[in-house]
């Protein structure tokens, strides 16, 4: 069921920017979508960088050169368009505990508010990447990483939790079994799990997946009493003007019977 908040407010908070490799336009065209699609609240979460030792460049998150100008940006257009909509500066974070101290210091030196835990990858080094595997021991793995990560209590949400479906060829035994861990380790940290309606736009990526969301995982987060957050996950501008796709992902989750949040941080 959706709380008081039901209305026809919407709001986002997994926003990237083209310095992640994979996203497209200007930061400041993301701000003007939102306001054309009637959101009062957009963060800002793009792939937090690492301070990778050895001079390792990512493919996929902004590099940490890159930092201070995304700070920079989404603050200068926080003030700019105050007065039509809360701009909310973000990461979206993998859980690699080596990086913890680096992140809790960035996160305090440039004021981010919130910190939303997607788990994408088994290293820093990007090797596999859950949102393509085909095995049970990837699955096992994607869970044990997200159990650890959920334990943590640095993230305010955990970004697309059945991402690992994607290229899955059927919600068999091992994944009813992660769906239920991961759901009650949210349950009992009060943290939402985001239904991530990027994975709409994604069958074309499925590789022969059953993707997300997926009901049967958002079935058993019902059962488990979760709460949840949709999130865009907006490498382009133009997905902040999809209001029916935005208002369907309400409607499923008040089908099942989910507490629909709508803020973090």
């Amino acid at each position: 069921m959706t709380t008081k908040e039901d209305s026809p407010i919407r709001t986002n908070y997994h926003t990237h920017t083209a310095r992640c490799k994979h996203a497209q336009g200007a930061d400041e065209s993301y701000v003007t979508s939102a306001i054309e699609g009637g959101y009062t609240r957009l963060g800002f979460s793009e792939h937090t960088p690492w301070p990778y030792p050895d001079g390792f460049v990512s493919r996929s998150r902004m590099d940490a050169s890159e930092l201070n100008g995304y700070v920079q940006s989404v603050n200068a257009l926080k003030a700019t368009y105050a007065d039509k909509i809360e701009i909310v500066l973000g990461l979206e974070v993998e859980h690699f505990p080596e990086y913890k101290d680096w992140l809790l210091e960035i996160k305090e030196k440039h004021q981010i508010a919130f910190l939303i835990f997607g788990n994408h990858f088994d290293s820093p080094y990007e090797d596999i990447y859950y949102g393509k595997v085909s095995g049970t021991e990837h699955v096992v793995n994607y869970t044990t990483q997200t159990l650890a990560g959920i334990a943590s209590g640095l993230y305010d949400c955990l970004a697309h939790p059945d991402l690992f479906l994607q290229a899955y060829p059927a919600f068999d035994h091992t994944c009813r079994s992660a769906a239920r861990d991961i759901c009650q380790a949210a349950k009992a940290m009060g943290l939402p799990l985001e239904y991530n309606i990027s994975g709409f736009y994604n069958t074309h990526r499925r590789r022969g997946g059953i993707g997300y969301p997926h009901l049967d995982f958002w079935q058993i987060a019902a059962q488990e009493g979760c709460s949840a957050i949709i999130g865009i996950d907006a490498h382009k501008p133009e997905r902040l003007l999809d209001a029916p796709l935005y208002d369907l992902a309400r409607q499923h989750l008040d089908a099942l019977g989910i507490c629909e949040v709508t803020s973090l941080g």
